[in-house]
């Protein structure tokens, strides 16, 4: 646990030039089309002000992370807390936490802060496949982070994780959805990117039972890398300016299928362009 006595005598919050400020939680990706580097981009194209507390380093590409760099936990908490400090935090998205010591603060931040709604993409597995969460931090991920946030952003990987099952269509989407978000008490956001076919369908589900299905084109020949930093940084900046949670997601979609149409070129690959 930590202290929180500090916060306690911080300056008088304020917001640059007016500006809804948000922040992230997460991974720099030295690529620079994933984590803490999507967000801000992401960020500064919905005109909110980022700013950052960073858990690891990577040393990666498009093609794989070939070396993680975890921040101590203290320190990842100092750099939470200096921000919060200064800044009126309106929302806040956590990607890579990468350690049960990182998630454990992060966890006891979002406790001491209900009132700031946290979208938490539960980074597990690299696009790539480099493993991105420890093994042992699996169980901080259940039973401390996500009843705490204001929406859960799986892919179906990562809802394999949580469910101990893959689903294989839409249908099962409902159905995993209802079950994490009944399980955990918040919306979950299943993604199905890594379905099969022309279509993408994601699925928002709330604990009561409640869901929404969105269906959109699926846009070919795209590298889906940093595409779930992207999709949980616009949703919490839309959060953040004051939408509510269904098309909060719905402008966010919106957002990365943009992005995708109108793609950047690189090195012989189309990445997703965040200034669309």
């Amino acid at each position: 646990m930590f202290d929180y006595a500090k916060i306690s005598t911080r300056q008088s919050a304020v917001n640059p030039a007016g500006h809804v400020v948000v922040l992230t939680i997460a991974g720099s990706d030295s690529g620079g089309h994933a984590g803490i580097q999507a967000d801000l981009a992401t960020f500064a194209a919905h005109d909110v002000f980022g700013t950052t507390a960073i858990t690891c380093l990577t040393a990666q590409n498009p093609e794989g992370v070939s070396a993680i760099r975890a921040m101590p936990a203290a320190f990842v908490m100092e750099q939470i807390l200096q921000v919060e400090r200064y800044f009126r935090l309106r929302a806040l998205k956590t990607g890579m936490l990468f350690s049960s010591g990182i998630i454990g603060a992060v966890a006891d931040f979002l406790r001491a802060h209900r009132g700031i709604p946290a979208v938490v993409d539960p980074v597990m597995v690299a696009t790539s496949g480099a493993v991105l969460l420890k093994p042992r931090a699996l169980a901080a991920v259940r039973t401390r982070l996500l009843p705490l946030a204001a929406l859960v952003t799986p892919n179906l990987d990562e809802v394999a994780v949580l469910l101990g099952e893959k689903p294989s269509d839409p249908a099962a989407m409902v159905d995993a959805g209802r079950t994490l978000a009944r399980t955990y008490g918040v919306p979950f956001l299943v993604k199905g990117g890594h379905l099969p076919g022309n279509g993408l369908t994601d699925v928002l589900a709330w604990p009561a039972g409640k869901v929404k299905v969105f269906i959109s084109e699926r846009i070919s020949g795209i590298d889906a890398h940093g595409s779930g930093c992207t999709l949980s940084a616009a949703i919490a900046a839309n959060l953040a300016k004051g939408l509510k949670l269904t098309p909060a997601v719905e402008a966010a979609r919106g957002y990365l299928l943009r992005g995708m149409r109108r793609a950047i070129k690189l090195a012989g690959r189309r990445f997703i362009n965040h200034q669309a």
